[in-house]
């Protein structure tokens, strides 16, 4: 059986929809007010919260306290710049919270989204739950200390 083979547009579109839709990391858009406006299924596997709860609300909902003055100092920079303090090749990694308030060890890029007259209309962000490996990395260190 063949199929056509797509555009590029096409298959640009369908790129776009599997990497949000069907990626087993969290795919997570907040709009300049920093308010959730996408949320996908891996989202919802690594923070609990479903994508009705998490629509519309403040990514508060998934940033630690302690750590939001930092945060919105950050995506303030990127809403109004379009760049991150950090390089392009390198993985964000921060704390973060799950619905049951569990802390966990995110890695994570973002990307400013613009609107059709090139305004930053927010962030698009692309996350991996990585405690696991985090507590690898702590235990292997205390080790070494020892």
């Amino acid at each position: 059986m063949t199929t056509d083979t797509p555009d590029a547009a096409e298959l640009e579109s369908l790129i776009g929809a599997a990497l949000a839709n069907d990626i087993p990391d969290a795919v997570i858009f907040a709009d300049a007010g920093g308010a959730i406006r996408f949320w996908n299924a891996g989202a919802t596997r690594i923070f609990g919260f479903s994508r009705d709860d998490a629509l519309g609300q403040s990514l508060d909902i998934i940033i630690p306290e302690r750590q939001r003055v930092r945060h919105w100092a950050g995506f303030q920079r990127m809403m109004e710049t379009g760049q991150s303090r950090y390089r392009d090749d390198q993985m964000l990694a921060v704390p973060a919270m799950t619905q049951d308030g569990r802390t966990i060890s995110i890695e994570f890029t973002l990307a400013p989204v613009r609107d059709k007259d090139g305004q930053i209309a927010g962030l698009v962000a692309l996350l991996r739950d990585v405690t696991k490996t985090f507590l690898e990395l702590k235990r292997l260190r205390s080790c070494a200390d020892r």
